[in-house]
């Protein structure tokens, strides 16, 4: 099924309005070996209209550290229950700055369940100048929204959004 491409105002909203409710997502770095490693994430996503931003906590660990020095590329899947999946193929950056750091735990301890949460409640995670703390930006070239009603023969929109 060969969609046509959506601009990023037509993409972004519902891909946020997706991608909060399914919350945790399947994200995907490739290493200097060329092999791929998944783990699960709980990014949040800010769109004001114009431009389109996510960021994750996460812990700096060696392998993603590795990953992302290889390759500053992400591709984040999020699937629910009911066939809805959305994709977001991004250039992640790291985000090391008290200010950042600061800024994305409050954010993520003022947004509203099930996309809020307090960073506290993992373990190392203390306060947002921890060591094991770190913040992922999220810069999204491709984004992919397939309601699972279109799946089911039951109506709904491919959309689809690449950067020029």
């Amino acid at each position: 099924m060969i969609a046509p491409m959506q601009d990023l105002t037509s993409v972004a909203p519902a891909f946020v309005d997706m991608a909060h409710r399914i919350v945790w997502c399947s994200a995907a770095t490739v290493g200097a070996d060329a092999r791929p490693r998944s783990r699960v994430l709980h990014p949040i996503w800010e769109w004001d209209g114009d431009t389109l931003r996510g960021w994750i906590a996460t812990a700096p660990t060696p392998l993603k550290r590795a990953h992302l020095d290889h390759s500053p590329f992400v591709s984040l899947n999020y699937w629910a229950p009911n066939q809805d999946t959305c994709v977001a193929e991004c250039r992640a950056n790291w985000a090391f700055d008290e200010e950042t750091r600061v800024a994305i735990w409050r954010r993520f301890e003022n947004a509203p369940p099930p996309v809020g949460y307090d960073p506290a409640i993992i373990p190392g995670w203390n306060e947002p100048t921890d060591e094991s703390f770190a913040v992922l930006e999220l810069a999204p070239w491709r984004l992919r929204v397939f309601p699972g009603t279109l799946l089911m023969g039951r109506g709904g929109e491919l959309l689809t959004w690449r950067a020029d």
